[in-house]
């Protein structure tokens, strides 16, 4: 994290081994920025005073804090079943492979009806779902969200989550966690460059070179940096690699600026279906998910995987559950899949890095065949990975400042 990024040269993702990108290394240092905000706060909306819980919601009242607290797991499946039902939201199949971990739920507990909700929200509107739907009983409100790191935070805040804490919640760093467990780390990865080799034929190296003119049209956001996590944190890579640092993004948005103007930059959503079309040939995606989708297309069309020379930026994302969840124990019950050694192994399987993978490499439970297959650990240890301090104020600046200075409306 120390190392200058300008000495680093392309990287090009393979199937070696990862295993010494820790979550230890990224939660060791989003806990020395929690120990530093305790002088300069980052900004939050609501904020409670220091030491204060926030608001309290009728909806989480007498709930238990642990499956230990309902009489046990059983006791929680036994609850969930008489509810019937979960509501999730922004889960779309293709992202850290959530195609397989909802199946797998359902497998597991064939009683309960999933509701997906609206895959392809944005963490923004994923918080703006349990506002609109507060005191809906329908489906239409969700039981749980996963949203980019900032959120939890906020959502805690203004008294729109209420507390669980799964079996393994032991395993989960300390600092990728709320210690009173109102939000949670999931996973995470580094931003990439995903091409679609069959319409790109020289492959980006670096941020510089999507600002050249054989990338006319070429370049899209996988999502509106106004509200999503995945967008934002492209605007604030192109930062690093631009002069900016993780307290100032303000050159990333100057760099979509000269990309807008240099008529390089796309404002669609990219996709897997448009990057195999050929629509969005340079997508700015999460690893896991560029990664995955290179799998998912078996070579119709090529992808590439580049992780940038300069402006390598780590992510993380968390769990919650919505403080006014119609069906709460569906929703612990969904937690403890998430968490249990099966579910972070099918994140794992998804190339995104699950919160537990530390406890999971010590206990030896990661199969040979899937480690084998990861990206090598070396190209992560170079990541930027920014702490709590520095999350909140840089996302702020990116979604408040990309309409004045960028001025393109991404959808």
């Amino acid at each position: 994290m120390s190392q200058d990024p300008h000495s680093r040269s392309p990287l090009r993702v393979s199937r070696r081994s990862f295993l010494g990108w820790s979550a230890a290394g990224f939660g060791s240092a989003i806990l020395a920025s929690c120990t530093q905000s305790t002088t300069t706060p980052a900004a939050s909306p609501a904020a409670s005073p220091a030491g204060a819980s926030p608001a309290a919601s009728p909806a989480a009242g007498g709930l238990p804090l642990t499956a230990a607290e309902a009489g046990g797991l059983e006791a929680i499946i036994e609850r969930a079943k008489a509810e019937g039902e979960l509501s999730v939201i922004a889960l779309p199949d293709d992202w850290a492979n959530y195609k397989e971990m909802k199946s797998s739920f359902l497998q597991k507990y064939p009683f309960i009806k999933l509701n997906d909700l609206n895959p392809d929200a944005s963490s923004a509107d994923e918080i703006e779902a349990i506002k609109a739907n507060r005191g809906n009983s329908g489906p239409q409100n969700p039981d749980v969200i996963d949203v980019a790191f900032k959120f939890g935070e906020e959502a805690k805040q203004e008294g729109l989550l209420q507390p669980y804490k799964v079996a393994t919640w032991d395993t989960i760093p300390a600092a990728l966690k709320d210690p009173e467990g109102f939000w949670f780390g999931d996973y995470y990865g580094v931003m990439s460059f995903e091409v679609n080799t069959d319409v790109v034929k020289t492959l980006p190296e670096d941020w510089s070179d999507l600002l050249k003119p054989e990338y006319r049209g070429k370049v899209a956001l996988a999502g509106d940096p106004r509200k999503s996590g995945q967008a934002i944190n492209a605007v604030w890579a192109a930062a690093l690699g631009n002069g900016g640092s993780l307290e100032d993004p303000g050159p990333g948005l100057e760099y979509f600026k000269k990309m807008n103007a240099a008529g390089n930059f796309l404002p669609v959503i990219a996709k897997p279906a448009t990057i195999a079309k050929g629509e969005t040939p340079i997508a700015l995606r999460w690893d896991y998910n560029a990664l995955a989708n290179r799998d998912a297309t078996g070579g119709n069309p090529e992808i590439a995987v580049i992780l940038p020379k300069t402006g390598l930026l780590a992510g993380v994302y968390v769990q919650a559950i919505n403080a006014f969840a119609p069906r709460p124990y569906a929703a612990r019950l969904w937690m403890e899949h998430l968490y249990s050694d099966e579910g972070q192994l099918i994140w794992l399987k998804g190339y995104s890095r699950p919160v537990r993978f530390d406890d999971l490499n010590k206990r030896d439970v990661i199969p040979a065949d899937l480690k084998a297959k990861l990206p090598d650990a070396a190209i992560y240890e170079k990541a930027a990975f920014p702490t709590a301090a520095q999350i909140t104020p840089a996302n702020d600046k990116i979604t408040k400042n990309w309409d004045s200075v960028v001025g393109a409306d991404v959808k």
